[in-house]
């Protein structure tokens, strides 16, 4: 299937190119601005699956680094196909079959408690007050429960939910896949 014709959307479109350029080409693309999208900062999250829909990177960002949403997924893509600790570098031969979804992140929120998360609604942010911080996105497979987002966010931030201290931060996504 030709990237025309897998990829409508321009954001996801953007990450795919910035992905193969990198991996084919070790060449890393100047994007242009995306007609339609206003321009903004925002922190952005690229993610790759297989084919067999399991997770090969996300990489992403809480906040603009870059100073462009169109500068933030391409540094994204190339670090989640790189630069993922839980897996090795993507492969050209893995090029062909990957799922490639963008999720631009809406402005985070501090909230008093569980009972304001909705793991399906709700991206959810645990921070502690010595600086260890996680991130989870919502809508995930398998994330049902607010609990369950609560100790995956908890234990990617190497926290412990009945030791540790920590804040809860809500925001929402604009999911492109």
């Amino acid at each position: 299937m030709r990237e025309e014709e897998r990829d409508h959307d321009p954001l996801v479109a953007l990450a795919r190119r910035a992905v193969e350029a990198h991996i084919r080409d070790q060449v890393t693309v100047e994007p242009e601005l995306i007609p339609g999208l206003e321009p903004r900062k925002a922190g952005v999250f690229v993610s790759l699956h297989l084919p067999d829909g399991s997770l090969r990177g996300c990489v992403g960002t809480t906040e603009s680094q870059t100073g462009s949403i169109e500068r933030e997924i391409v540094t994204n893509a190339i670090n989640a196909a790189t630069r993922d600790p839980r897996f090795y570098p993507v492969e050209p031969t893995e090029l062909e079959g990957l799922d490639v979804s963008v999720d631009v992140l809406g402005p985070y929120e501090e909230v008093d408690g569980p009972e304001h998360l909705d793991p399906k609604t709700y991206g959810v942010i645990v921070r502690t007050i010595d600086g260890r911080r996680a991130l989870l996105l919502p809508d995930l497979e398998g994330v049902d429960t607010v609990e369950q987002q609560l100790r995956i966010a908890c234990r990617k931030g190497d926290i412990d939910p009945s030791y540790d201290q920590y804040s809860i931060f809500r925001f929402r996504v604009e999911r492109h896949h």
